[in-house]
């Protein structure tokens, strides 16, 4: 007798196993609806709970969200059952850039633009303020045409997770794989630590072995720290000088993304990647509570729709008004801080908030935004795409008074650069209006900065 198919959710019948760990399993699956092969990621709620593992599958929820990428395996949805956690992910056939590099070191040109691709992928991650910590070739996976997805990010971090000294501090990865500075059990900058392990992967796909190796642990971690590297004898000079610079131990001397993109042995046959349009509104939130949700029954599709509740501004007092200059000088509220790049800005108006909602909206349809609107916060996301993604905003009102308002509208996402010339040439002039301004002021108050 034929085996019944299991059939998830109502929306995904169930294959074959693809992979297992711990506390996760993967299982390759169909969309009933669109036929479309996915990677269904089937977490065991009750482990992840009982080991305190509930932040690392909400940041790993919150992280894919946030990088839409060609080059990164793409989180479709996420649902749950009272005893699981299910993630629908990209299904890449290609299996892991690992069993390649088994097979043999690869030639310099296919390395290279596997290269490409990673930085790319890692690039774009950090516009989104988001560091992998976990880079290596078991975490890359190589589709039907042969480009690189980077996978896994239950080890990242978000910019959020940094100290007070902007640093992360959570030592994890993999050993071979890890930067110095967090062997070392210092403060480390997560993008710095990123291009290390990047450097640690080109060096395994054109060598075919690992830079740093020792069957004692303590040994491997000496070398690691001193950045000692014997380089085969058909690595030319100019490719020995650029993974030298990714392998510098001192972070503070570490080539950079920006610098590395315009080495001459990077710069070879260096194609951008096509950008993938972004989703107009963020579901992390929405995905972290449907996983956590406990008043649902097994098997019982739980991915809920949330409508935009009313805005209703946040309310304003003198204390908040303090925090938010510098010192006790209130002129740094509403003045500007010149030589600073900007990515808050700040006005203040004496119009109501829906005036001000209206306002917005005007501005969104002139530059072609989509426009969100929910408890006292406008977001705004563009539709062109930039250097880093699309470009995203978000507009917060606060209620000083029942006639006194202060917005404050801050970059959430893409290129600081084009999020200025929004301000510029977008923001401001169309603002002029309902920005208030004193008897002494003549014209248009210019909006406030600060980083």
């Amino acid at each position: 007798m034929e085996k019944k198919p299991t059939i998830l959710m109502n929306r995904y019948e169930l294959g074959r196993i693809l992979g297992q760990g711990t506390f996760a399993k993967v299982y390759h699956a169909r969309n009933l609806a669109s036929n479309q092969s996915v990677a269904i990621k089937v977490i065991d709620k009750e482990k992840v709970l009982r080991v305190g593992m509930i932040d690392q599958i909400k940041r790993e929820i919150s992280t894919m969200r946030l990088v839409r990428h060609p080059n990164i395996v793409q989180l479709h949805e996420v649902m749950a059952s009272k005893s699981k956690i299910y993630f629908a992910m990209e299904y890449v056939r290609g299996g892991e850039l690992f069993a390649r590099v088994a097979r043999g070191r690869l030639k310099e040109d296919a390395a290279r633009k596997y290269f490409h691709q990673l930085i790319g992928a890692v690039d774009f991650c950090h516009s989104r303020g988001v560091y992998h910590r976990d880079l290596k070739p078991e975490n890359l996976l190589v589709d039907d045409n042969g480009n690189l997805k980077v996978s896994d990010f239950g080890l990242s971090a978000l910019q959020e997770c940094q100290k007070q000294d902007g640093l992360l501090h959570t030592t994890c990865g993999t050993p071979a794989y890890v930067a110095p500075e967090i062997i070392n059990k210092k403060g480390y900058d997560g993008a710095k630590a990123d291009i290390w392990s990047c450097g640690v992967i080109l060096f395994v796909l054109l060598a075919g072995y690992l830079p740093f190796h020792d069957t004692n642990l303590m040994e491997m971690y000496r070398k690691i720290s001193r950045g000692e590297v014997k380089y085969p004898n058909w690595f030319s000079s100019d490719l020995r000088r650029f993974i030298s610079r990714l392998l510098d131990p001192n972070p503070n001397n570490r080539i950079t993304i920006e610098k590395l993109v315009e080495y001459p042995w990077f710069k070879k046959g260096y194609k951008p990647a096509v950008m993938l349009a972004q989703s107009h509104s963020s579901n992390s939130l929405k995905d972290v509570q449907v996983a956590f949700n406990t008043d649902h029954k097994d098997n019982e599709a739980n991915k809920v729709e949330q409508p935009d509740s009313p805005l209703k501004p946040t309310s304003l007092n003198a204390f908040d008004i303090i925090s938010h200059s510098k010192g006790f000088d209130l002129s740094g509220l509403f003045g500007n801080d010149q030589g600073q790049k900007a990515t808050n800005s700040r006005f203040m108006t004496q119009k109501p908030a829906s005036a001000i909602v209206s306002k917005l909206e005007q501005i969104a349809e002139t530059e072609r935004f989509m426009v969100k609107k929910q408890d006292g916060l406008v977001k705004l996301q563009g539709s062109r795409e930039g250097r880093k993604g699309q470009l995203a905003i978000d507009a917060e009102i606060f209620e000083v008074t029942p006639a006194f308002y202060v917005v404050e509208v801050k970059k959430s996402a893409g290129d600081t650069l084009e999020y200025e010339r929004f301000c510029n040439k977008g923001l401001r002039p169309s603002l002029r209006d309902i920005c208030w301004s004193s008897q002494s002021e003549e014209k248009f108050p210019s909006l406030s900065e600060s980083n």
